[in-house]
């Protein structure tokens, strides 16, 4: 007995005839459309969302087994807050705001198919794949729900596997995200104002007065005191005293008491 496999990823409820199914089928005499709409019948559970579909054909009988796989995580997270995509920018736009109870349906949907022996450690997986997508839970970052996670504090909920919330806790959770985003903006325009600050205060290179044409460039006073071989402004240096014999004079003696 000979067994073909088809892999497909498709939305739910709205699978359609392609080139693989063609191909696989086409020649084994199998209808194609018959396919497709069982395919839609039996996912039309999980619209909005993209599943992975298995077909079994038994090359023989013509015979189709219909293996229905879960959404990714990805996939339940996103039907869970509405959305289309992930935040583009995680770290500062958050685009939804989930309680556990969301959290631990997603956990129990996918539980089986993660490396994890606990619902606790699937929750835990599940939060960090919010934390990727720019969603909160319970209005934390994955660090710090993760922390309430493992102190017990959702013990209770995670056991008894709660799973259902009510619409005005739903409305709450949008409010706590709109007041998350606000203060994300806010430090966002901080830091940017602060940074302006900081380059307006560079130090600037201060500007030195070229000389004018046959002026000698002036020469800064240090301490109050003309560095030697300069002659201040307004004064004629000193004649030079002219050498005897190769040698310059000795001092002279001052007038008083040394003749």
């Amino acid at each position: 007995m000979t067994k073909e496999k088809i892999q497909l990823m498709i939305e739910g409820g709205k699978a359609a005839p392609n080139a693989e199914l063609s191909q696989k089928l086409g020649p084994l005499g199998i209808n194609i459309m018959n396919v497709v709409s069982s395919i839609n019948d039996k996912t039309n559970a999980f619209k909005g969302m993209k599943i992975p579909v298995k077909i079994v054909v038994d090359t023989n009988s013509k015979n189709l087994d219909y293996e229905i796989g879960s959404p990714p995580v990805s996939e339940l997270i996103k039907k869970e807050i509405n959305a289309e995509k992930g935040s583009g920018t995680p770290d500062k736009e958050k685009i939804g705001n989930l309680a556990i109870e969301q959290v631990i349906k997603i956990a129990l949907m996918k539980k089986d198919g993660m490396l994890v022996k606990t619902l606790k450690a699937a929750v835990k997986n599940v939060v960090g794949s919010c934390n990727s997508f720019g969603v909160l839970v319970e209005g934390k970052k994955a660090v710090e729900i993760n922390k309430e996670i493992d102190s017990g504090l959702y013990n209770n909920k995670i056991d008894s596997q709660l799973t259902e919330i009510s619409n005005e806790r739903l409305e709450q959770l949008k409010l706590q995200l709109e007041e998350v985003n606000k203060e994300i903006k806010k430090q966002i325009e901080k830091e940017k104002a602060l940074a302006e600050k900081l380059a307006e205060k560079k130090p600037e290179v201060a500007k030195v007065e070229a000389p004018k044409e046959g002026e000698a460039a002036a020469t800064p006073v240090v301490g109050g005191k003309v560095p030697a071989g300069k002659v201040e402004a307004g004064k004629e240096a000193a004649p030079a005293v002219p050498a005897v014999g190769g040698k310059a004079p000795a001092k002279e003696f001052e007038k008083k008491g040394k003749k």
